[in-house]
């Protein structure tokens, strides 16, 4: 006999708490860990479960938080939405999205400021969850404040007490309810409704459901996690204490790959990393959205990265700040320079110290090594940019490009006039302000030999879009 298809999961993330303990204008589900908003680590694991629906529920900040996720996952995107106008608890906060449900589903609870659940801990809660209601517990030195988990002699799940309902024996304790949970939907639906709020707080709470599985025969269990993974983040300290955690279980991992960090403990990751063998980062770098490092890449310390790609044998020398930019092999670059967007260097090309690069190509063994600006350029192979060169790219309205030919030499404090061309092989003297094309070969020098002032000289000025 053919086995039957397993029932489709849907997620509910309830996602309406004001979170007043953050005191911000953000709602809480919002806040960030590594970069992505806490509820987007949780709608990215439900996805990785394979969710056919993804539900959130909505009250405080509903439009912001709508926003967001049109903006991270597009408007297109297979998220249900229901609002939960008054915040009268967890049973009830479920309810407002189980019309959403199909009967046949199985229903995985998450919370949307609990972000950090790792991914087998949740498909084990799944598993446990198709036949039975499964509870996640963790057992905590100190529980207070957290719900009990309740067990008969025989160590069968018998309810959930709250911590203000607990008597002072059930307050001794140690095995806590998360809240995430797994049943299938017709039960669930049944029960529901059937939640009383006659409790200290006056809410409808979700674990009451626990109460009514055991007394209709359905089987409870449990499913473990670690500490970490479940803890929420109800106010500042709390998010810190989460980034932490997820830094160090990124940098852990990354690692157990053969990454080699200076101090794990140092080390921020606010995205993507893949890199090859031999890497070898120091401490304080911050590496955002998509990063990859070739075979033997060192970072100095306290390196900014986003979006790049360095091939192998590059050093980036600390301090430096690197974003949306192509790194060839073999290239130096620093300490403290910065590159930025739509930059590519080619082998062996040096960037050194205060150095600032914006949409410029630099070929193969090109060299500015200090105190330069070379912006909406091109650079040939073997050309060498002086100290204090400056691509002169901006007439306050329009942006013009500088090309400059292979084996190029430019004199320190040289200003390129845009738009202009260096032939290759030229040779320009240091101090020189070139507004005119330079020809291939020989010297050139262009300085002023008299200062003049032009009267009623106008600034170009941006023309006013329509």
């Amino acid at each position: 006999m053919a086995k039957s298809a397993p029932a489709p999961l849907h997620v509910v993330i309830l996602a309406a708490g004001q979170g007043t303990r953050m005191k911000s204008a953000l709602p809480k589900v919002l806040q960030p860990i590594a970069g992505k908003a806490m509820l987007g680590h949780v709608i990215d694991a439900a996805s990785a479960l394979g969710a056919a629906g993804i539900h959130l529920v909505i009250g405080h900040g509903a439009e912001q938080v709508q926003y967001w996720a049109r903006a991270q996952y597009g408007k297109d995107a297979p998220l249900h939405w229901a609002y939960q106008a008054q915040q009268l608890g967890t049973a009830h906060a479920v309810l407002q999205a189980l019309p959403q449900i199909p009967q046949q589903a199985q229903v995985l609870v998450l919370y949307g400021d609990v972000p950090l659940v790792s991914l087998s801990a949740l498909q084990n809660l799944c598993a446990a969850g198709t036949r039975a209601l499964a509870l996640m517990s963790v057992t905590l030195a100190d529980a207070s404040g957290y719900g009990r988990i309740l067990r008969n002699r025989a160590g069968a799940i018998t309810g959930i007490v709250e911590d203000k309902e607990a008597s002072a024996k059930q307050k001794l304790i140690r095995e806590i309810n998360t809240g995430l949970l797994s049943v299938p939907a017709a039960p669930l639906r049944r029960w529901l409704p059937k939640v009383k709020n006659d409790n200290a707080k006056g809410e409808y709470y979700l674990t009451d459901i626990v109460a009514m599985a055991v007394k209709g025969g359905m089987k409870v269990q449990s499913v473990g996690a670690t500490p970490e993974e479940v803890e929420g983040a109800n106010d500042r300290l709390q998010l810190a204490r989460l980034e932490r955690y997820y830094q160090l279980r990124q940098a852990e991992g990354l690692m157990r790959d053969g990454l080699s960090l200076a101090d794990p403990a140092r080390f921020d990751l606010r995205g993507t990393l893949k890199a090859g063998r031999d890497v070898k980062i120091d401490v304080g770098c911050v590496l955002e959205g998509a990063v990859e490092l070739g075979d033997g890449v060192q970072l100095g310390a306290c390196c900014v990265l986003r979006n790049v790609r360095i091939a192998a044998g590059s050093i980036v020398n600390t301090h430096s700040v690197l974003e949306d930019c192509e790194i060839g092999p073999d290239c130096r670059i620093g300490p403290f320079a910065r590159i930025r967007p739509d930059s590519v260097l080619g082998a062996e090309a040096h960037v050194g110290n205060f150095v600032e690069l914006k949409n410029a190509k630099l070929g193969p063994g090109a060299k500015a090594n200090h105190l330069a600006y070379v912006g909406d350029a091109q650079v040939g192979g073997k050309t060498n940019i002086g100290a204090g060169v400056i691509t002169c790219n901006y007439d306050g309205a329009n942006k013009h490009q500088t090309v400059i030919g292979e084996d190029v030499f430019v004199g320190s404090d040289t200003q390129l006039v845009a738009p202009v061309r260096v032939g290759d092989g030229a040779t320009i003297a240091a101090g020189s302000t070139i507004t005119r094309d330079v020809p291939p070969g020989g010297l050139t020098i262009a300085r002023a030999r008299e200062q003049k002032t032009v009267p009623g000289w106008k600034r170009p000025r941006k023309q006013k879009r329509e």
